[in-house]
């Protein structure tokens, strides 16, 4: 689980798939780009999540993710992509 109550640091929009990995999109992305992007999901068939993140993706403490909206119908839900984010920052064993 990710804590909520961590101070932010570094902010940043982000397009989140449903397997863990994601993208950084410019800021504040218009409704014309988050079509594209939606769309280009949905051609690679992808899906994932419109998200901000706070804090940095790498090492610790654990970033915040706030879902802002789904895109190209993710067939999990937002617990399940987080989870698949959290597995991903792990360290190879």
């Amino acid at each position: 689980m990710i804590d909520e109550t961590q101070e932010s640091g570094d902010r940043r929009w982000i397009i989140l798939c449903e397997d863990g990995r994601y993208a950084t999109v410019d800021a504040d992305p218009t409704p014309d780009e988050i079509g594209e992007a939606e769309n280009s999901l949905r051609s690679s068939g992808l899906a994932g999540w419109l998200a901000i993140m706070e804090g940095s993706p790498y090492g610790l403490p654990t970033p915040r993710l706030m879902p802002v909206r789904s895109l190209a119908d993710p067939r999990g839900s937002w617990d399940d992509v987080v989870a698949n984010f959290l597995e991903r920052r792990k360290p190879d064993s």
